[in-house]
């Protein structure tokens, strides 16, 4: 592989060093605008892997890699480090590392899956479940937004739409964090090896287990649709169903939950804003989802390997070479996006990329996590319109995704 020709930290911004990462969220909100400055890609060297990488900092460069999967490669591995090829035999390959024709083939079949009736029940679930939380908020006055809320709602209706009996729920849940727990998180710690891996191999036992009982009794849910499903005769084996229900939880539930932590956060401390979205609930709650989205940006970085030479915005790449997309920088765009550092339920348009830049990796669960956004925002200032944060939340200091671990309210 080609070496950056200026992977020397640029002004002391070293995007690769673990201690930038361990910054001030204000602090590295201002690298990236530095960043943002140059006229492209820009080189750095990852600490975890010792590879030269490219930085996409601009909206226009995070596009362009997201549409061209034909030179920007998934199939490596989306993440640092990439994962290892006997991770990858044993528990099967997520759809975030695979390129077509794999992936075209896989994401059809998971299609076929959400059907009509399938996507009304998701619906029902999230009303149902938002209103119980609320139950449950005004009943048991908690102090923490992420475990009482924010976390909970993404995974009842994970669970609920894959059919997770109750009983196993809780269990799972622990299992998920203990696997999500050291994902790009920049600090050293002593973690116990295989941990994660451990805890992933016994969630994907407990869905395998279950899929081969929807395969003989289906009951409607998800699972017993993606292994039931004929798409010119292919269905969900068993390590796609495990790999596909580990992405779900972790994206599906990790993404929303800080979305939503965010979030509330956002509309104490910008209180302009919330009396905005109050004013007209209805009719600005689509905004103030979108503008949430691009403000926190709960991913922070995937990755992709470049499969052909070429040129980006004026810089020569080469085969071979790895590029990251940083999609929180991409949405601070000046050059996109007016005054990007305020925060306005009213932008429009909003061309954020929180769900991706496009192509044929665009978040599959995007159309989910909006309507679970939604419905929980109008559930809670609805019935509790004091809601607010009582501090700042408290991130987990990660290069992978804007992680909230809590946040202290009171309604």
């Amino acid at each position: 592989m080609a070496a950056p020709v200026d992977a020397a930290p640029e002004r002391g911004i070293d995007l690769g060093d673990p201690a930038f990462w361990r910054l001030p969220e204000e602090s590295r909100v201002a690298a990236f605008a530095h960043l943002r400055e140059r006229s492209g890609p820009v080189g750095f060297t990852d600490r975890a892997t010792g590879r030269n990488c490219w930085a996409l900092v601009r909206h226009a460069d995070v596009m362009t890699a997201s549409r061209a999967p034909e030179v920007y490669l998934s199939g490596p591995g989306v993440t640092s480090p990439e994962p290892a090829r006997w991770v990858r035999t044993v528990f099967g390959d997520s759809m975030v590392n695979l390129d077509d024709p794999r992936h075209a083939d896989l994401r059809r079949v998971v299609g076929r899956a959400f059907t009509p009736r399938l996507l009304a029940k998701v619906e029902e679930d999230i009303r149902e479940i938002s209103v119980r939380l609320v139950d449950r908020l005004e009943r048991e006055r908690p102090t923490d937004f992420v475990d009482a809320v924010a976390a909970e709602l993404p995974y009842q209706v994970i669970c609920s739409m894959m059919g997770i009996p109750e009983e196993q729920r809780r269990r799972i849940l622990a299992r998920i964090n203990r696997a999500a727990a050291s994902a790009g998180v920049a600090r050293s710690a002593l973690r116990v090896p295989g941990r994660g891996l451990r805890a992933l191999a016994a969630m994907q036992l407990t869905v395998a287990a279950l899929g081969r009982e929807r395969r003989r009794r289906p009951t409607g849910d998800l699972i017993s649709a993606l292994v039931t499903a004929d798409v010119d005769g292919r269905r969900l084996g068993a390590r796609e169903l495990g790999a596909f229900f580990s992405l779900l939880l972790v994206a599906g539930v990790e993404t929303t939950r800080n979305a939503l932590a965010h979030g509330l956060h956002l509309l104490t401390v910008n209180p302009e804003q919330r009396a905005l979205l109050l004013a007209d609930l209805d009719g600005r709650l689509g905004g103030a989802v979108e503008e949430i989205v691009r403000y926190s940006t709960p991913i922070v970085q995937f990755r992709r390997t470049v499969a052909v030479d070429h040129r980006l915005s004026g810089v020569r790449l080469a085969a071979g070479d790895k590029v990251v997309m940083f999609y929180g920088s991409a949405n601070r765009d000046e050059a996109v996006f007016a005054a990007p550092d305020a925060l306005d339920i009213t932008r429009s348009p909003n061309p954020h990329l929180g769900f991706g830049g496009g192509g044929p990796h665009f978040c599959l669960g995007a159309h989910l996590a909006r309507q679970e956004m939604r419905t929980l925002l109008r559930e809670l200032f609805t019935r509790l319109p004091e809601i607010r944060s009582t501090a700042a939340p408290e991130l987990v200091p990660s290069s992978f995704d804007h992680r909230v671990r809590s946040l202290r309210f009171t309604f």
